[in-house]
């Protein structure tokens, strides 16, 4: 329900599959009868208004990251799956469902039928069941400030001679190696570079410079060296005095 971004892409999805029969819905059409469950896709802030549209009785799921059960009370059972990628519509680009993470959460039918779709989808499901918003904040963090940090970066690149609007070409294989690294591994693991060898003087080069040149970057890099340390402290096992150096030297 819902043909925005995602609603078209499932709806891609599922008509490709045999194994489910889909009927997209838009707002100001009539609610289907003699459907199975119904998969509300729109906005958060419409949510409560299309779910006030379905008869009480049927199982209702929404595809928010954020938003609890309750919006869709009073139906029950209710429950939820997100898909855990962007969407920027099929026009664009269509993620590859198979194993795509997707988290699930509701009572128990409606948990049951969440699975159910979301793994004939092809979909790799986790289970949500503490604070909703943690889980999107995350999501948040990992989907949309790996864009912007990369985009500070390319932004600095300019400094060094290299065309900004080059630049993330140039340095997104280091950023998507990082990360493969990271979740094939660990984290901690992954880290390279002068916060992984504790080089205070490559450090405090870089910190002088940005002071100089980027201020605003400067307090960024300051930020993420701390959870640097951070890291290091909880997983690597690096000697306590060499961090507290870190520390210290990023203020």
């Amino acid at each position: 329900m819902g043909m925005g971004r995602l609603g078209r892409s499932l709806s891609i999805y599922m008509r490709d599959n045999p194994s489910l029969e889909a009927l997209p819905w838009r707002r100001g059409e009539p609610i289907p009868t003699d459907v199975d469950l119904f998969w509300i896709c729109v906005p958060d802030h419409a949510i409560a208004e299309v779910s006030a549209q379905i008869p009480v009785g049927e199982i209702v799921l929404h595809a928010s990251g954020v938003q609890d059960l309750e919006v869709l009370r009073p139906h029950s059972p209710a429950g939820s799956i997100h898909p855990l990628q962007s969407f920027p519509g099929p026009e664009v680009a269509l993620p590859d469902p198979r194993g795509l993470p997707a988290a699930i959460a509701g009572d128990g039918p409606a948990l049951l039928a969440a699975e159910r779709v979301a793994r004939t989808l092809g979909f790799a499901t986790f289970e949500v069941s503490g604070d909703r918003t943690a889980y999107h904040a995350a999501a948040v963090i990992a989907g949309n400030f790996g864009t912007a940090l990369l985009a500070e970066a390319a932004r600095l690149m300019q400094h060094a001679g290299v065309s900004p609007a080059h630049a993330p070409a140039l340095l997104a294989p280091l950023a998507i190696a990082s990360i493969q690294q990271a979740a094939k591994k660990s984290p901690s693991s992954a880290l390279t570079g002068p916060f992984a060898r504790a080089d205070k003087t490559t450090i405090q080069a870089h910190l002088e410079m940005l002071d100089q040149k980027d201020p605003h970057l400067a307090e960024i890099y300051r930020l993420l060296g701390q959870a640097c340390i951070r890291l290091q402290d909880s997983e690597s096992g690096a000697k306590p005095q060499v961090l507290d150096e870190l520390a210290d030297l990023l203020g």
